[in-house]
């Protein structure tokens, strides 16, 4: 087991990062071919500014995306959400939509399989199924790094930031996910549990921090060039310049003829195509000019989540609307619950009142992994009916946690396609809506479930409401 750590003690010892900024070249590389990121929940636009992000992978769609040869476009997937069948038949018709739209374009195209930084999702499943697809490739990287989050990679250990603390993922809430929970925070030996001995901790390749830092990109780049036969390889970083070291590496590889599939948290993507990090937005930067109240939605369960919205609920003149899950998943209870939630909202929104709607806070689980998504799924239809159903635009929208957010994106809103504007707070992207969506224009706020301290979500719409 891996010990907590003290971060400033630990990141003062480990010296000072690579001098020179690789951004301005990588911008320049990255041009020259599109990363397509496919994102199991729209969270992982959390770094990224101007920024494509589709919502449907038909043929079509991909290709006329590859046409507009951009550095980068991102689908939203949210398979998350999904079963592994669900998953598995999602990422065979995925890839063979994309394999066929860059033959078509001939665009050049790296895939990044974009997911949790503290890694729960569909792994090795998805990585499995587009590198048989989309391969042969020669390493799957793992880049959990996410500054935003506190997230660190350490001598191949995956750390989660609390305060001062470095504490081993394996040993947060996160690892005790219902659906994708582990035992170890060892990278190479999480991968050996994940692919349940398929692939060894020993056969894992790490790149390790004193390489990206001493070295620098052409020493990384010389690294990965060794890596052949999809060997997986687990990255350090501890600061936005380590991440962004490996992008330039990973450019120069490809450049040099090699081929990587990536398993990434945020932070890469936007290292990738060479974007510094931009200021956050101004609330007059995507509040819409209307009367009527904001509406936030909050769905996620995750322990900070729950401090957040308690933090949230204690702010005067919120209007606040609980649902009961344990009601949404009764047949008997659900359509006159939704109905009178449904009246409420709107009636609060007429009324220009600053609306929160949330589930309850006990977590109700069933008897597998099938069992908890079928209740996910059960919950989040509910919220996409209430979204469906208002009949007052709201100012400003927020959605707390990333399958909610997905869901009243694609479902509530009908959004097919948005524009990443930048971000409200660190972490927390904000989607312009296209002329399709219910109410074109609006500012969506996603607000991760595991982003910001217990004061962020309360902090954001103070702002929101004075504007």
């Amino acid at each position: 087991m891996s010990a907590r750590l003290a971060r400033s003690a630990t990141f003062a010892a480990l010296g000072g990062v690579w001098p020179d900024d690789p951004l301005p070249a990588n911008r320049i590389a990255a041009a020259q071919r599109t990363l397509v990121v496919l994102d199991d929940d729209p969270t992982g636009t959390q770094t990224v500014s101007d920024i494509a992000v589709v919502t449907t992978w038909d043929e079509p769609t991909l290709r006329a995306e590859l046409a507009r040869a951009a550095a980068c476009f991102y689908i939203l997937t949210n398979s998350r959400s999904l079963t592994a069948d669900a998953s598995r038949a999602l990422h065979h018709e995925l890839a063979a939509n994309l394999r066929a739209a860059a033959a078509a374009t001939g665009r050049p195209v790296a895939v990044a399989s974009r997911s949790d930084s503290t890694l729960r999702g569909h792994f090795p499943l998805e990585t499995d199924v587009l590198a048989a697809a989309l391969g042969p490739y020669d390493a799957t990287l793992l880049t959990p790094y996410f500054e935003a989050g506190g997230r660190y990679t350490l001598h191949g250990t995956h750390y989660v930031a609390e305060d001062d603390a470095l504490v081993p993922a394996a040993e947060t809430p996160f690892a005790r996910d219902a659906v994708f929970g582990y035992r170890n925070s060892h990278l190479p030996s999480w991968v050996e549990e994940k692919t349940i001995g398929r692939v060894r901790a020993s056969a894992v390749e790490i790149i390790p921090l004193d390489l990206i830092r001493r070295g620098g990109p052409a020493a990384v780049a010389a690294r990965l060039r060794e890596l052949r036969d999809d060997r997986v390889c687990a990255v350090d970083a501890c600061a936005p310049r380590d991440i962004e070291v490996v992008a330039a590496a990973t450019l120069m590889a490809e450049d040099a003829g090699a081929r990587f599939l990536y398993r990434t948290a945020a932070s890469f993507v936007a290292a990738r195509i060479g974007q510094a990090p931009q200021d956050l937005l101004a609330t007059h930067d995507f509040l819409a000019q209307r009367a009527s109240g904001g509406l936030i939605l909050v769905g996620s369960h995750v322990p900070k989540t729950s401090a957040q919205l308690e933090r949230l609920l204690a702010e005067k003149d919120l209007a606040a609307i609980e649902i009961d899950v344990g009601t949404l998943l009764d047949p008997a209870q659900r359509a006159s619950a939704l109905a009178v939630a449904q009246a409420r909202v709107n009636a609060s929104l007429a009324a220009g009142r600053d609306t929160v709607l949330f589930t309850s806070r006990t977590l109700v689980t069933g008897r597998d992994d099938q069992a908890n998504l079928a209740i996910g799924r059960s919950v989040s239809a509910g919220l996409i009916a209430l979204v469906q159903g208002l009949t007052v635009a709201p100012r400003y929208l927020v959605a707390k946690g990333g399958i909610t957010s997905s869901d009243v994106a694609t479902h509530g809103l009908g959004v097919r396609r948005a524009r990443v504007l930048g971000q409200a707070l660190p972490g927390v992207p904000v989607w312009g809506l296209g002329p399709e969506a219910r109410f074109p224009g609006l500012g969506y706020v996603i607000f991760p479930g595991n982003v910001g301290g217990e004061s962020a979500l309360a902090d954001l719409v103070r702002r929101l409401r004075q504007t």
